[in-house]
């Protein structure tokens, strides 16, 4: 029998597409989440990385269930199809998947061209061969999803071994329609911008640049002259070009910005550059050589330094560095001044009057 190809529907490619499109932004997003939550160890991340491709796969479920229940309720059309070619295409069980291109000739309705993929056992696979004949079912609005019958009514069966059935001419449809290079872009954008949404959403958690301690923890403050940074172990001040440690308050004003705390936040060591300030502070609950930084003699450290620089025969002083401590039981400033010549040191008291020094 000869009979003509006719037009069997078409898929719905539009909102295919866009399935992909948002199923791929979904596995971005949690991908980034859950990713991104472990290594900054924050619970709403890796939360949201596992709560929103179960909440989409749930969403999906329900929004495609009246489609499916139609699609069960549809009775499948059975037909003799002929075999054009076939192709194993891998396997290392039993059952091995084979590529079928078939023309289908239903009884009552216009003939085909498909193309399928299906398990055959390896001792049934020399029972299908080019040119033979045998039953397929398929639902009448989508014939690409048409499958090999293995054990046909006895009557199609019969049918089956008698019959003629002509090629029927034109491309074959395929089960598994591939979208091309659009469609695997559109993909490729939908994970771009789902990891995009998530690490604009929570930038602040994700980008953080201190430990994940955030009851003892402080972010950095900046401005355009200086630049604050404070911490459950250390605090840091860096001033801006311009500007130095010596000039008049600047000492004073950057300790209290590292020691605002309602505590009174205890020091083991306090250290001060020209532009730099540094504050270990005493862990809770450690008394013993800690001392309250804003009780040093700040307006002797700038004559301390000159003294520092000019007395100690270094030649032309280069750098200077003040190192306050409580290790001897009382407050020791120390002066170490580095010049052409070498380094001296300048030792003083919590009142800033000047014990000892040493140099060339």
């Amino acid at each position: 029998m000869t009979m003509t190809a006719g037009a069997p529907p078409t898929r719905n490619r539009p909102v295919g597409l866009a399935l992909g499109f948002l199923t791929a932004g979904v596995i971005g997003a949690s991908l980034t989440a859950f990713i991104g939550g472990c290594v900054v160890e924050r619970a709403p991340l890796i939360v949201t990385g596992l709560v929103l491709p179960a909440v989409y796969g749930l969403l999906l479920f329900l929004a495609t269930l009246p489609r499916r229940a139609r699609e069960a309720a549809v009775v499948p059309r059975t037909a003799l199809a002929v075999i054009e070619s076939l192709e194993a295409i891998g396997g290392e069980t039993s059952d091995v998947p084979v590529r079928f291109d078939l023309s289908v000739v239903p009884d009552d309705a216009p003939a085909f061209r498909v193309e399928i993929q299906q398990d055959v056992n390896l001792v049934e696979l020399p029972d299908y061969r080019p040119r033979g004949v045998l039953v397929v079912e398929y639902p009448p609005d989508r014939p690409w999803m048409a499958r090999i019958v293995k054990r046909p009514t006895p009557q199609w069966e019969e049918r089956a071994a008698v019959a003629q059935v002509d090629s029927v001419p034109g491309p074959a449809m395929k089960s598994e329609t591939s979208e091309g290079c659009f469609g695997a872009l559109l993909t490729l954008l939908g994970l771009l911008l789902g990891a995009a949404a998530v690490l604009l959403l929570f930038r602040a958690d994700l980008f953080d640049s201190h430990e994940a301690d955030s009851g003892t923890h402080k972010p950095s403050v900046s401005s355009s002259s200086s630049t604050t940074t404070v911490t459950s172990a250390t605090g840091t001040v860096t001033l801006g070009p311009g500007r130095s440690m010596l000039d008049k308050g600047e000492l004073r004003k950057a300790v209290e910005s590292l020691t605002r705390d309602a505590d009174r936040r205890q020091a083991l060591t306090l250290v001060v550059q020209d532009h730099l300030l540094t504050v270990v502070f005493s862990p809770t609950g450690v008394k013993s050589a800690a001392f309250d930084p804003r009780s040093l003699p700040y307006d002797r450290v700038p004559g301390l330094v000159e003294e520092a620089r000019t007395t100690l025969g270094v030649g032309s002083p280069q750098s200077w560095q003040l190192t306050v401590d409580g290790v001897t039981g009382s407050l020791t400033l120390r002066v170490v001044v580095t010049g052409g010549e070498g380094t001296g040191m300048l030792e003083a008291d919590e009142q800033g009057k000047v014990l000892r020094r040493s140099g060339n």
